[in-house]
């Protein structure tokens, strides 16, 4: 058990290094899993991800700015093309040449709204393998709302608390089921689903039914299938027909990890909005983006506190082992630890 904490990921993924609306013209740092990474726009919009530093003082690029789809460093002005490659010294002589030593350069997808980058580099793509897909980011029918979970913790942790559907005792303030009950269990390779029974609170089936999510005393108890997955590195759930949620995790070190929640809830149940103008139907999702904003917020704050608590157990030596009763987290641990030494 104490070794799974310690453990690091298989870089030979897709992580979510960004929001698409938070890389700019400005060079953005990210750290994934203990890769400083400079994410920046080109003029043409798209998005390239290289080493966050210089290789003269190793000072970090995010610091600069970009220039002629260079990124050029803020100390001496050296420039970096999306290679990695030093294509411009300010100040060269004339018989002195480039250095040859290059930035490691990261391949990045724009998609679902999101930056993805594989994380081993580009010399080691895999071109068959694709980021998760989030069909309902563009889809009509679906509302979204993202919430952004950042925990001082090892990201075992995370993924251990999503596929808990036990823990719903916690979320009482805001309780989005109840009662689960463990039905099955499903592994192959590096995915786990994992369904529940469990009563849910919500059911979007009226056209006021997304007020629930704004005022508990509307909230109806029913039965309801919850099919949880962990689709290493990454989490899905299905609460019914009603709502999906993904979790994009970025781990940033042992004791750190970022993620993504994506929340989507669907409108599949109003029959007479899918017949309207689809410039209208555009419109109503844009102006219901973050609908659950603050129900979503408050979940993720819940878990993040429990979370930073285990994390903090573990470091104190106080909890040496626990007892699990949930035979799907023993699944969850045997994946983090198969992938964190599959290249190795």
């Amino acid at each position: 058990m104490r070794d799974l904490r310690y453990c690091g990921v298989n870089e030979h993924y897709w992580y979510v290094a960004a929001r698409s609306d938070e890389v700019k013209e400005r060079p953005m740092r990210v750290v994934v899993w203990k890769q400083a990474i400079a994410l920046y726009r080109d003029p043409n919009n798209q998005v390239h991800a290289v080493e966050d530093r210089c290789l003269y003082r190793q000072v970090p690029l995010s610091l600069g700015k970009v220039v002629d789809n260079q990124l050029e460093c803020a100390y001496h002005g050296w420039r970096f093309n999306t290679e990695g490659s030093c294509c411009h010294i300010p100040y060269l002589l004339e018989k002195q040449n480039l250095p040859t030593a290059k930035l490691l350069s990261y391949p990045v997808i724009e998609q679902d709204g999101f930056i993805w980058l594989f994380l081993a580099g580009e010399s080691a793509r895999e071109p068959d393998l694709i980021p998760l897909k989030l069909p309902e980011w563009d889809d009509l029918n679906h509302i979204a709302t993202v919430s952004i979970i950042d925990c001082q913790a090892h990201f075992s942790f995370l993924i251990e608390n999503l596929m808990d559907m036990y823990h719903g005792h916690l979320h009482q303030t805001y309780q989005p089921w109840a009662s689960a009950k463990l039905q099955n269990i499903e592994r192959q390779n590096a995915q786990l689903d994992v369904d529940y029974e469990a009563q849910s609170y919500y059911k979007i089936d009226k056209i006021w039914s997304i007020s629930q999510l704004f005022f508990p005393s509307l909230r109806r108890l029913h039965p309801e299938t919850l099919r949880v997955s962990y689709i290493y590195p990454h989490w899905l759930c299905h609460l019914g027909q009603d709502f999906t949620i993904y979790c994009l995790v970025c781990p940033i070190h042992e004791r750190a990890t970022r993620a993504y929640l994506v929340h989507f809830t669907s409108l599949h149940a109003f029959k007479r909005l899918h017949r309207l103008p689809v410039w209208f139907r555009k419109w109503i999702k844009d102006r219901l983006f973050g609908s659950a904003q603050k129900l979503l917020d408050g979940l993720v704050g819940q878990d993040v506190l429990m979370i930073e608590q285990e994390q903090q157990a573990f470091e104190s030596a106080r909890q040496t082992s626990a007892y699990e009763f949930n035979p799907a987290i023993s699944q969850v641990q045997a994946i983090i630890k198969q992938q964190s030494n599959f290249h190795k």
